[in-house]
């Protein structure tokens, strides 16, 4: 339990004006009945979490229920010592002089006392949404700064006259400003308590359909990203986690190191993250493809529409006909037999799991058959599961398949690609073959995907088969258990008898104990989906995330002009491409981050080769002006920033050999995406020219603007210096 201070002001002497009671004891009384509140709330969850862990280990739901009590009560505890007092973020003063005070959490006290609004709530909305155009009815808004538990600094804003009546202390600064120019640390700082109302109105946004969230470096992307995702959580019942939760795909694992701790901060422990790469197994060793002929060519949606046709070829019913002996009776199963069973596999069923229904079928055609009721029907029904020839012929016609084997027989059987894919070229068609079929790429990843889905579990079958042994076992047992247990019972009221209702015998088979496949995590289906560095993706791996999200619910984020690949039609004609239309566009155009003298230099740098480039409007300045130097100072350069500087982060963009250190990263300009450090070092490619020789027009293009966005990306990184070495 936090120790809680008996004042929740720390001021330095600087801001002695501000430590005047008459500014503070209305905070000072809160901040108490919050401590106070706080303390009997830890008790008591204490009490109630030990209570659950100590409740019988029922199973079923109440072993389900008990473990989501388990998990919430802790979630709550964790974020009530995480915080303390410095759960409050501020307060809004309305023209009633009523004070709501918003947490990152709602907080009530022994006696119904609201202490804090959650900041998802609507009560909460005006403090994040007024500004001096629309006051949202308030007169004054406070924030606070926290400091190891205590109030180091504190900021108002006056929305009308009478809110000066108030002692507000008014700075030249805005508590939004003067948190831009604190150090950066090597995880995203928490902003929650200085969301600017642009950023707010997108976070509030409903989730029903799909929303983009456009802007530039600096506007707070991925805060809104984050705080959006733990917004709709809390607001909209439908994403509820055991509705299908919320998934939150980030570009690359750097930036989900990043933001590892923003949604536990905000009360959301539940949320998977992911990057693409984590979607599928072959995803963690697969690497880039080499060949921008190939990928583009696997960056369409016309690629992973072939993997339908390329698992029709292996569901193809015999067109011979086959007579199946058995002990009573010999029975004949015409080709239109097999046709008869091949259909009947319901829509959708994976390929693998289907083939059981197919032999249902089988099993159903051949016992029909049969007019002799003296042949024993569940007799028949194992003899022809131990029949070689028709279960051998049934794996021919219907076999189990593994994605990676699937796809792998698309780059190294030419003809079976063709078949498949009949727009290719007999040259596309020749480009896409590989010496190791199985050398994964990243543009390899949304094939193996829709393969393993449409394929499903090639386990499926034979766990299920084991099941049903295992379960017919323990029911055998139970039976021969309850029978001795009504045979012993010499009581008058004859208890035992009772566990011969079929309710209670089936309770007393433990069905958690049978084989039962891994489930997949990441494999959806999600009720909202949000992705950020949308720019990125190609249309095959559009069919990645949307198959994970049949609700199209999306919050979809990104940056035209950010873009690796180039992006030149507008958001609505790209996502309609990919099946997504009249998607509303929420557009950010404030940089808070990036010094405006750092974006005079960049800003050339992305119209050059995207006339239209959202480049949004710097709100801070430096009065560092941009460096430039040599690469053989780079080590110099680093050291002396190092030293100068006791606090903060270096990056190293550009230079794959300099050595990563606590303080320093080295990274390329796309791992770099997303991030942000004080100081940026940006090294420059010694040929401009280099990497395009020997490449076609299309390719040297293409090239080209992956240059500019790339040094566009890593000098809008940088928060305070921006360093070019050539």
């Amino acid at each position: 339990m936090p120790v809680l201070p008996t004042t929740a002001f720390d001021l330095p002497e600087r801001l002695a004006a501000k430590a005047d009671p008459a500014s503070i004891d209305r905070d000072e009384q809160h901040f108490a009945a919050i401590a106070t509140t706080l303390e009997h709330q830890l008790d008591d969850l204490t009490r109630r979490l030990a209570a659950a862990r100590k409740a019988p280990g029922r199973g079923g739901t109440a072993a389900l229920e008990r473990d989501q009590e388990v998990h919430r009560l802790t979630a709550r505890m964790h974020l009530l010592r995480r915080f303390g007092l410095d759960l409050c973020l501020g307060r809004a003063v309305g023209a009633d002089d009523e004070a709501v005070y918003v947490g990152r959490l709602g907080l009530t006290d022994a006696d119904g006392r609201r202490l804090l609004v959650d900041w998802r709530s609507p009560a909460a909305e005006p403090f994040f949404g007024a500004t001096h155009a629309h006051p949202m009815g308030l007169v004054s808004r406070r924030r606070y700064r926290w400091t190891a538990g205590r109030v180091t600094d504190y900021w108002d804003e006056v929305f009308t006259p009478e809110g000066l009546e108030h002692r507000a202390a008014l700075d030249d600064q805005s508590a939004f400003l003067a948190s831009l120019g604190g150090a950066r640390s090597a995880q995203m700082r928490d902003v929650l308590g200085t969301i600017q109302a642009d950023q707010d109105a997108i976070i509030r946004a409903g989730s029903r359909g799909a929303l983009v969230v456009d802007g530039g470096p600096g506007t707070g992307k991925t805060v809104v990203a984050l705080h959006r995702a733990a917004y709709l959580l809390y607001s909209d019942p439908r994403l509820g986690h055991r509705r299908g939760g919320l998934l939150f795909v980030g570009p690359h694992q750097p930036y989900l190191d990043y933001v590892s701790d923003v949604l536990p901060s905000l009360g959301e422990e539940g949320v998977r993250t992911c990057t693409l790469r984590d979607l599928v197994p072959e995803g963690s060793s697969a690497v880039p493809e080499s060949d921008p002929a190939v990928a583009r060519l696997k960056a369409s949606a016309g690629l992973v529409r072939a993997i339908e046709p390329a698992v029709q070829f292996s569901e193809r019913p015999p067109r011979e006909g086959l007579l199946v002996e058995t002990p009573w009776v010999d029975l004949w199963l015409s080709p239109s037999d097999w046709a008869d069973a091949f259909d009947a596999p319901e829509p959708g069923t994976p390929h693998n799991e289907a083939r059981d229904q197919v032999w249902d079928e089988l099993v159903e055609i051949l016992v029909a058959k049969v007019d002799d009721d003296e042949v024993p029907e569940d007799r028949l029904r194992e003899a022809l599961a131990r029949d070689r020839d028709l279960v051998g012929a049934l794996h021919r016609a219907w076999p189990l398949l593994e994605a990676p084997e699937l796809v792998a027989d698309l780059w190294s059987v030419p003809a079976y690609l063709r078949r498949c894919a009949p727009g290719l070229t007999p040259d596309e068609v020749a480009l896409l073959q590989r010496d190791d079929p199985t050398a994964w790429t990243l543009e390899d990843l949304p094939l193996l995907d829709a393969a393993r889905r449409r394929l499903g579990d090639a386990g499926a079958s034979d766990r299920r088969r084991r099941a049903s042994a295992t379960e017919a076992a323990d029911r055998a047992y139970m039976d021969d258990v309850v029978d001795r247990l009504v045979e012993s019972d010499d009581s008058e009221l004859q208890v035992m008898s009772m566990l011969k209702l079929g309710d209670l015998r089936d309770a007393l088979v433990d069905e958690a104990a049978l084989p039962a496949a891994e489930a997949d995590p990441l494999a959806g289906p999600f009720a909202h989906v949000v992705v950020d560095e949308a720019q990125e993706l190609t249309d095959a791996q559009w069919h990645m995330l949307l198959a994970r999200c049949p609700s199209r619910s999306l919050t979809i984020v990104g940056d035209r002009a950010q873009a690796r690949h180039g992006f030149t039609s507008s958001w609505a004609e790209r996502l309609a491409r990919v099946g997504l239309s009249q998607v509303p566009i929420a557009s950010l155009g404030i940089n808070y981050r990036t010094p405006a003298e750092v974006m005079a230099h960049a800003e050339p740098v992305i119209r050059a080769v995207l006339p239209d480039a959202n480049v949004p409007t710097s709100v801070r300045s430096t009065g560092l002006p941009v460096a430039h130097g040599s690469v053989r100072d780079l080590t110099a350069i680093v050291a002396s920033w190092l030293e100068s500087h006791d606090e903060g982060l270096a990056c190293v963009i550009g230079d794959p050999t300099f050595p990563d250190s606590p303080r320093v990263r080295s990274l390329t300009p796309e791992l770099a995406k997303g991030l942000e450090f004080d100081l940026v070092v940006l090294v420059e490619p010694s040929s401009p020219g280099s990497s395009s020789a020997g490449t076609g027009a299309e390719d040297a293009d293409a090239t080209g603007i992956e240059r500019a966005v790339d040094r566009y990306v890593a000098m809008t990184r940088a928060t305070r210096e921006l360093v070019i070495l050539t």
